[in-house]
């Protein structure tokens, strides 16, 4: 990576467009001592009042009159194929080619918000997160990032002596696996209304309630008609058992899931979780399985359990994601 200063780092315009806010932001340098991007004039505009991602980049540059950006990464929550984006909660739809061509910018990288979690891992900082299961990351190893929110999420920076690339994925859609009698129990009931029960049919929001309804017919118990929102509060208020059972086994599972998507990625320079859901049940997540079942892996439970496990909170990361992944091509 090339020694750069603020004398010739040129400002790097990025962006986190999600169905909610258009956040833009630069990236003014790269302080090589705390290893820290500096970001500068954070702009969050609410994405429904605009038509268009152009329309709402144009009001952002209105309000850094002093600077003209030439290069720019986006880092939104949607697919890209073949240099289109959809935006779907939006209804937003750009093409990268004539996206850059609008702005004049000689450089345009759009690429989606894990993609972005996963430039960002080696520019964390530690302070701001919490260990959830310790080990010894290498420093020159692949890093993996996974987390569920309104879906489930999972990439993996795939780090050589040369270079530093982002491999995307749908690790969301692989089946999930039951590794003991309960997971097994649950999997059978989830199938009576999911044919394919994915990862991210039970890790993500409405999957917390796919689990409950679940956990209730293994209990014998009927159901109530509750959202991720109302078994949380039920759980953490005692008010409901099953509600309590359902947010621990989202605990314990979800580490045999963390310690399969490491073995696939070789992440032994550690996993990091985001999403929207796993920090706001740090305590729970703290005093879960979820370490011993990220290292149950049979012959390679030695190799899982050197890996550290990192739960994400500090903000701005697809912020610092979009600015490495410029940095990095440089």
């Amino acid at each position: 990576m090339s020694q750069n200063s603020s004398a010739q780092f040129n400002p790097i315009l990025v962006a986190d467009i999600g169905g909610t806010n258009a956040r833009f932001a630069l990236i003014t340098d790269f302080n090589e001592q705390t290893n820290q991007f500096v970001i500068e004039h954070i702009n969050i505009f609410p994405s429904a009042n605009f038509g268009s991602l152009e329309s709402a980049l144009e009001q952002y540059l209105t309000t850094i009159p002093h600077v003209t950006p030439t290069q720019a990464c986006l880092a939104v929550a949607g697919p890209i194929k073949a240099g289109q984006v959809h935006l779907t909660n939006l209804g937003w739809h750009f093409s990268v080619s004539e996206f850059k061509a609008h702005f004049n910018l000689t450089q345009l990288e759009v690429i989606n918000d894990f993609a972005a979690f996963a430039y960002a891992a080696p520019y964390l900082d530690s302070t701001q997160n919490i260990t959830i299961k310790p080990g010894q990351a290498d420093a020159n190893a692949n890093i993996g990032v996974m987390g569920p929110g309104t879906g489930f999420g999972a990439a993996c920076l795939v780090r050589t002596a040369q270079s530093t690339a982002v491999l995307s994925s749908e690790g969301g859609h692989m089946s999930l696996a039951p590794v003991n009698e309960l997971d097994a129990l649950l999997i059978n009931e989830l199938r009576k209304e999911h044919p394919h029960v994915s990862i991210e049919t039970v890790f993500s929001g409405p999957g917390i309630a796919h689990l409950y309804k679940a956990m209730a017919a293994v209990k014998g118990v009927t159901a109530k008609n509750l959202d991720a929102a109302q078994i949380s509060s039920l759980a953490n208020s005692g008010e409901c058992e099953v509600c309590d059972a359902t947010l621990n086994q989202f605990c314990d599972w979800i580490g045999s899931v963390a310690g399969d998507l490491a073995v696939v990625y070789g992440a032994l320079g550690g996993l990091f979780i985001g999403g929207g859901i796993l920090p706001r049940m740090q305590t729970r997540l703290l005093e879960s399985r979820f370490v011993e079942r990220f290292s149950q892996k049979g012959v390679m439970s030695q190799y899982a359990g050197q890996i550290p496990v990192t739960l994400v909170t500090q903000d701005n990361i697809p912020l610092i994601g979009a600015g490495a992944c410029l940095y990095n091509s440089k």
